[in-house]
Formats: structure tokens, C-alpha cells, sequence
């Protein structure tokens, strides 16, 4: 499957994330990306790697991601190269209590590939020390 917007390929990749099927999000990534991932310390290289971190993340109850599409930054590198970043909040539940996970995005996609994601970064949103 081929895109036609990197905001596409973003918006497919926050409805496989609610979907919680690890191999359609997986389907999104190329197959020399790198995922540096939000709960997860280690960087992640491989395809069988990204399939695994969604695989555990989609187990977790009531699991959904929203995009703050007021937050959404893209930068074209040419036609078809593009940085996406913003701010998405990761949902699930914590011993039986629905939680927010606030957190920071990068996605590098080429959309002339069928599996454009290149790079994808994300964080969570560090917690105020003031």
C-alpha cells in the first residue's frame, strides 16, 4: 500500500496502535527502521523487534492513542521525504484505572515506499519540576 500524505501514514499508525494488531502497525515500517521507543529503554532495529514492542504494548487493557493535531509539525525534505512531530497521548489502564501518558513524537517517512516509516521517536512528556 502506497500513500499519498505523510499525515496518512500517521493517522493509519494511530488507528493500528488503538486496533492493537502488531503486524499492521509493523506493516507501517520499513524494513531497516529504527524505533526508539516510549516505555521501553533500549532502541529497537529490526522488524521482528518493532512487531514485539507492540505486540506486549497492545495487551495492555483499554489501550488507544489520541494525536494533538494542534501540536502537528511537518518538514519536507523533498516530495516524498517528510519529519513529522507533535504530541500524542498513550491510553491504557494501570490496576483497573484508565491512564494518560502525555508523549513527544518524531516520525521520519518516505511515502514513494509501501512501508514508508524510516524513523520513529517518541518520549513521554517529562512531568514539570517547578
Amino acid at each position: 500500500m502506497y500513500f499519498k500524505t505523510a499525515e496518512e501514514v500517521l493517522f493509519q499508525w494511530v488507528s493500528r496502535v488503538c486496533s492493537g494488531n502488531a503486524d499492521d502497525i509493523t506493516a507501517l515500517y520499513n524494513e531497516s527502521a529504527v524505533l526508539i521507543p516510549t516505555f521501553s529503554p533500549h532502541t529497537v532495529i529490526s522488524l521482528e523487534g518493532i512487531r514485539n514492542y507492540f505486540g506486549q504494548l497492545a495487551t495492555r487493557d483499554g489501550l488507544g492513542v489520541r494525536l494533538h493535531n494542534k501540536a502537528l509539525r511537518k518538514h519536507s525534505q523533498c516530495e516524498t521525504l517528510h519529519t513529522l512531530s507533535g504530541i500524542y497521548s498513550f491510553e491504557f489502564e494501570v490496576d483497573q484505572v484508565l491512564l494518560s501518558f502525555p508523549s513527544r513524537f518524531t516520525f521520519v517517512m518516505d511515502i514513494s515506499l509501501p512501508t514508508p516509516i524510516l524513523h520513529h521517536h517518541s518520549s513521554q512528556v517529562p512531568r514539570n519540576l517547578s
